[in-house]
């Protein structure tokens, strides 16, 4: 059903481009939209993309220029679970593909998020390639516009001090017992 209600609004979606002036087409998804129907973006005469997420990873730079990486669409990426997050499923993301003349937009950014660093969230416009036979059946998203909306934020991975307290209570109490036992077991 949920299918269909995806298939039905892209199908709108489309018919609202094409009435568009030529530059101004374009058909904002998700990560997940993309994953879930993947043919329906790749179709020819479909607008290009807006997909929103954080940039993860790291930064693969070729000897060409062109930069791959990963884009998360998930909740994480808005709000990570260091930052006070809930798990909410499973990461979702998709392969981008930067070219050169694109990279200035992310000068300022020297890395990709990970475990304690919310990565730079973005706004990507780009054509959608569906398992590209010009790149070994690749899917990802050609990338033809950029837009850094939140640089990287460092994470701070807080401890949770009443277990560690309650395990090294534990560990005393173990190290106790056995040095006891050790010299009953001597004096017999």
């Amino acid at each position: 059903m949920m299918r269909r209600l995806l298939f039905v609004v892209f199908c709108v979606a489309l018919l609202l481009g094409v009435a568009l002036p030529a530059g101004a087409q374009e058909v904002v998804v998700t990560v997940e939209d993309l994953l879930e129907s993947p043919e329906q973006y790749t179709v020819p005469g479909v607008p290009e993309v807006v997909v929103h997420g954080e940039l993860v990873g790291d930064f693969g730079r070729r000897a060409d220029g062109i930069v791959w990486a990963q884009l998360n669409g998930d909740a994480y990426a808005a709000v990570p679970l260091l930052a006070g997050g809930d798990l909410a499923g499973s990461n979702l993301g998709i392969g981008v593909r930067i070219p050169a003349d694109l990279w200035p937009e992310l000068a300022d950014v020297a890395q990709a998020g990970g475990y304690r660093l919310r990565g730079p969230l973005v706004r990507l416009t780009g054509a959608w390639r569906y398992h590209d036979p010009a790149r070994g059946d690749e899917s990802y998203l050609d990338v033809t516009g950029i837009e850094v909306y939140s640089n990287p934020v460092l994470l701070v991975d807080e401890a949770d001090w009443p277990p560690f307290v309650l395990g090294v209570l534990f560990l005393c109490a173990a190290v106790m017992i056995a040095l006891s036992t050790r010299r009953r077991q001597r004096e017999r």
